[in-house]
């Protein structure tokens, strides 16, 4: 398996604890990553607040 930020080989055994990351470096470049939310899911644009249905404005205002 290759490293998913640098690509060089992994070592998958239990004596890298950096695993799926070849180390401690790469798994923070991941977590900023993440934490500067550049990571992206493919999809249309956002719906239309006017257009929704009204089960999903009630779902909005309880989940936030």
């Amino acid at each position: 398996m290759r490293c998913p930020t640098c690509h060089k080989p992994v070592d998958m055994t239990a004596k890298n604890c950096f695993r799926p990351f070849c180390s401690e470096r790469c798994r923070m470049v991941d977590l900023g990553t993440w934490a500067a939310e550049e990571y992206r899911v493919p999809g249309g644009p956002p719906t239309d607040p006017v257009n929704e249905h009204p089960d999903d404005r009630k779902k909005h205002r309880i989940l936030h």
